[in-house]
């Protein structure tokens, strides 16, 4: 390889690691019949003049598989997080008790379940499209430096089959992990 020329694969790894980052967010909000902490992320509470995330005004805690507790620490605001969950769209029905409010979580059934599996294929889609479009940018800089004779053909040839490789392993990771989504959510 040319000494002249140096791709940055450092910056091209941790741009896919941040793609891989937002897919597990995405899959990690999508419910699948178990009770998760994660689930209440996206729900906002008006707290104290302004909205603020359900895990700020209490303790969210998972007991049993489909049971999710939040123990609100301000008496005041057991109503507001109540409302706020019921008005998140998580097709979930508080119970109260005290400051404890419980999640019971409701069984899918199949055609919900399919409906998710096809959700959690789109948001991989995404994951792939971003993960290619940084391969672009890599090989982008690569035809770059071989136009501006930083390069011959064969170190052309050995970078852009280095960020292909890179590309591959990360494409991999998302259908493994795309997988392992759809396996959980059909799981009765």
């Amino acid at each position: 390889m040319s000494d002249e020329f140096m791709l940055d694969t450092d910056d091209l790894e941790r741009r896919m690691n941040g793609a891989i980052a937002s897919l597990r967010t995405e899959f990690a909000s999508l419910r699948t019949g178990r009770g998760s902490a994660s689930m209440l992320e996206p729900v906002m509470v008006e707290a104290y003049g302004q909205m603020t995330p359900v895990n700020q005004v209490g303790t969210v805690n998972v007991p049993e598989p489909r049971m999710v507790t939040i123990n609100v620490w301000d008496k005041g605001l057991v109503g507001k997080v109540e409302k706020a969950i019921r008005e998140s769209g998580l097709g979930i029905n508080p119970q109260l008790n005290g400051t404890i409010i419980m999640l019971p979580i409701p069984e899918l059934n199949e055609e919900r379940r399919t409906q998710l599996t096809k959700v959690a294929g789109q948001y991989a889609e995404h994951a792939r499209v971003s993960i290619r479009n940084i391969r672009r940018d890599g090989m982008d800089q690569i035809k770059k430096a071989k136009n501006d004779g930083q390069m011959s053909e064969d170190d052309q040839k050995i970078w852009e089959d280095e960020v292909q490789a890179l590309t591959n392993r990360y494409i991999t990771t998302i259908d493994e992990q795309l997988e392992t989504k759809q396996a959980e959510i059909m799981q009765v």
